[in-house]
C-alpha cells in the first residue's frame, strides 16, 4: 500500500501515538511519502521512516492509495490541495485544537491503519469551489474546500461586492466582505456571519455578507451548478480574497467568479465517525448545564 503523510508540528502526548503507527506501517510493508514541511518537523524527533519518498509539491507526489494529515482542520485543507484532481482519500489525523474535518484522535492511529487495510471505511465525496480569474491569482491551485471569501483590506470603510448568479444581477452588498460557502465550510467562517449548518452532501453554496450594513441582508442558499460573479469598489482600490487557507490582494480591475470543481475531495470515514456525532461534540450542540 501507498501512503502519503503531511503535516505541521503537533503536541508532544501525541509523538509516541505516532512513533507507534509509522512503526507499524513500516512493519507492514507500506510505501511512505512523506511532504518535505512535515519533514522537517520529524527529523529532530528521529522519527523520520527509513526508505520513505520525500515529496516538495503536489507535482511529485505521485498516486499513493491514502492520504494522511496531521494537524487540525487546516493542514487537512491544505492536503486537499496537495491530492488536487487525484482524489486520493484523505484521512484527517486531529493534533491540533477543534478538528472539525480532522477528527481521527492520535490514540485511534492503530486501529485506523488496520480498519485502511482490512477495508473498514466508506468515502465522504465533498464538494470543492472553484475560482475563476482573468489572472492567476491562486499559482495555479484554484480550488477550495471550505469557501471563497472577498474582504476589505487597509481602511475601516466598507466595501461594495455587486453579485451576480448566472449572469444576472443578486444584489449589491454593502459590508466588511462576502462569502461563498460549500458544505462543508458552513461549520467554519459563514457559520460566524449567521449562515446555517449545512449536510456535507448538500449540493449548493452559500452566500453570507460579512458585517453588511443593511441589516436586512441574510445569507442565501443557491445550488451548486450557480456561477457566481462578482465586481468590487471601495474607497480603497485593494481588496483582499481567500480560498481556505490562501489569501492574495487584488485590486478592482481583476474580473472573478466561482463556481463547483468538477472533481471532489475524498474524506475517509471510519465507522464510528459521523457527521451528526460531530456537530453535538465539537459545537457543544445540546450541552446545557441545567442538564
Amino acid at each position: 500500500m501507498k501512503i502519503a503523510l503531511h503535516g505541521r508540528n503537533f503536541k508532544p502526548e501525541a509523538q509516541p501515538y505516532i512513533a507507534q503507527m509509522l512503526k507499524q506501517l513500516q512493519q507492514r510493508g507500506a510505501e511512505l511519502s512523506i511532504s518535505k514541511t512535515f519533514a522537517e518537523f520529524l527529523h529532530p524527533l528521529e522519527l523520520f521512516p527509513d526508505d520513505c519518498h520525500l515529496y516538495h509539491t503536489h507535482e511529485d507526489l505521485g498516486n499513493p492509495d491514502f492520504f494522511l494529515s496531521f494537524g487540525g482542520d487546516g493542514t487537512l485543507l491544505e492536503a486537499v490541495t496537495h491530492v488536487g484532481e487525484r482524489q486520493t482519500p484523505i484521512v484527517g489525523i486531529n493534533t491540533g485544537r477543534l478538528g472539525f474535518l480532522a477528527n481521527t484522535s492520535p490514540n485511534e492511529l492503530n486501529a485506523m491503519i488496520d480498519c485502511l487495510y482490512k477495508g473498514y471505511y466508506t468515502f465522504d465525496d465533498r464538494l470543492l469551489i472553484s475560482v475563476i480569474s482573468d489572472e492567476d491569482i491562486f499559482e495555479g491551485i484554484n480550488f477550495g474546500l471550505n469557501e471563497f471569501a472577498i474582504t476589505k483590506r487597509d481602511t475601516s470603510s466598507m466595501i461594495v461586492v455587486h453579485t451576480y448568479l448566472n449572469g444576472e444581477y443578486l444584489n449589491s452588498y454593502w459590508a466588511d466582505g462576502l462569502i461563498v460557502s460549500t458544505p462543508t465550510g458552513s461549520t467554519g467562517y459563514a457559520l460566524s456571519c449567521g449562515g446555517p449548518v449545512v449536510m456535507p452532501q448538500s449540493n449548493l453554496f452559500i452566500v453570507a455578507p460579512v458585517s453588511p450594513h443593511n441589516l436586512n441582508v441574510r445569507p442565501l442558499i443557491v445550488a451548486d451548478d450557480s456561477v457566481i460573479s462578482f465586481s468590487i469598489e471601495g474607497r480603497s482600490k485593494n481588496f483582499l480574497v481567500s480560498l481556505d487557507s490562501r489569501s492574495k490582494v487584488i485590486d478592482s480591475s481583476v474580473q472573478i467568479a466561482v463556481r463547483r470543481e468538477r472533481f471532489k475531495a475524498r474524506l475517509v470515514k471510519l465507522q464510528e465517525h459521523n457527521f451528526l456525532n460531530t456537530l453535538r461534540h465539537k459545537l457543544s450542540w445540546g450541552l446545557d448545564t441545567r442538564n
